[in-house]
């Protein structure tokens, strides 16, 4: 079962781990973006919650769990925050350089530290917080008359 809830600034959703929540989530994300007319950074945006959802998939749900996404926009600072929480156990690091990297994995943290403002993670009991944030136009995502 998929949990969602939504607040003016604050949507979240609950996925078990699955394959089709990454496409799942995107949407969810999405439909936000686009509730806040915040789209100018929506391609930044997706393909970060994708990189943090996959990463969760493969690395930080264990098997029968799923993940937590959440998504805060702060009209006054103008600062879109992407959280991704998991219930597993493992450390999150970048792959140490782009060059010589044959193998598939180790790129998704690169892109969202390119893409994003921010990014970090943060720790929670069973396991972690992987988020990333955007600077906004809060005049462009039609939030300072709501």
């Amino acid at each position: 079962m998929n949990e969602t809830t939504q607040l003016p600034h604050f949507r979240e959703v609950f996925h078990r781990r699955e394959r089709r929540s990454v496409p799942l989530v995107r949407q969810f994300v999405r439909a936000a973006l686009v509730d806040w007319a915040c789209d100018a950074r929506a391609d930044d945006v997706l393909l970060c919650v994708s990189e943090l959802v996959t990463n969760a998939l493969l690395h930080g749900v264990p098997p029968g769990r799923g993940f937590r996404l959440r998504l805060h926009l702060e009209p006054a600072d103008g600062i879109l925050r992407v959280e991704v929480h998991d219930s597993g156990g493992g450390a999150v690091r970048l792959a140490d350089s782009w060059a010589g990297r044959e193998e598939e994995g180790s790129r998704g943290l690169r892109l969202v530290a390119a893409l994003a403002d921010k990014w970090g993670v943060g720790e929670r009991e069973p396991g972690k917080v992987v988020w990333c944030e955007f600077a906004v136009s809060v005049g462009a995502c039609g939030l300072a008359t709501r």
